[in-house]
Formats: structure tokens, C-alpha cells, sequence
């Protein structure tokens, strides 16, 4: 019997997005940017056990990943998220989500038929 399953297409540069996102402070991190919008590193770091330059390492992390932009405002650099980059991520886990659900779908029908 040949399985009916179909791989998601891979966007290009999740692996990047989902390790950035895999640590719990770049997730602080990110949730305050969502409820607060950009800030700058001074602001962002406030409520963070970590020093100023650890904040600023893990925003390049996600710099880099594509998740957050930065630009400079005089002598602040002010951090924003990338929204498209969230959602294209999300959109992935929706898929990956529906496949999954798909397959449990055809599994319990194969079970109880069985």
C-alpha cells in the first residue's frame, strides 16, 4: 500500500527562523515586540536577567533569520519584528499541522475498520 503523504514544501530559511525562535528569551523577545511594536535595545532589555549586550546578541540572531529589522533612529538602534517572515512561519506550521491531522484521520479509519 503506498502512502498518500506529501511532504510540505519548505519555505526557504525556516530551519533559521524556527532555532531563532527556539530559545526562550528570542521568544520574550519576540512577544514583547508583538504587544509593544519596535523598541529600542535600552527598552527591550528591561525586565531581562541578561545584560544589554546578551539582548542585543540574541536580537541579531534574528536579525539574521530575517524575524526582526533594525533601524537607527540618532543614537538608538530601534528593533521591529518582520511580520511577513511570522506569518510565513506560521502558515508552515498550519500545513505541517493539517498533514498531521490528515494522517491520524486515515490511521483511526484504517483502525476501526480493521
Amino acid at each position: 500500500m503506498r502512502s498518500s503523504f506529501k511532504a510540505a514544501a519548505v519555505p526557504k530559511g525556516s530551519a533559521s527562523v524556527f532555532a531563532a525562535l527556539g530559545d526562550p528569551t528570542r521568544l520574550r523577545l519576540v512577544s514583547r515586540l508583538c504587544d509593544d511594536g519596535p523598541m529600542s535595545i535600552t527598552t527591550l532589555a528591561v525586565g531581562f536577567a541578561v545584560t544589554r549586550q546578551a539582548i542585543t546578541k540574541h536580537l541579531r540572531v534574528m536579525e539574521r533569520a530575517g524575524l526582526l529589522r533594525c533601524t537607527r533612529h540618532g543614537r538608538e538602534s530601534v528593533w521591529q519584528l518582520e511580520q511577513q517572515r511570522l506569518r510565513d512561519a506560521r502558515r508552515y506550521l498550519e500545513l505541517i499541522s493539517k498533514q498531521w491531522d490528515d494522517a491520524l484521520g486515515r490511521l483511526k479509519a484504517l483502525v476501526e475498520a480493521g
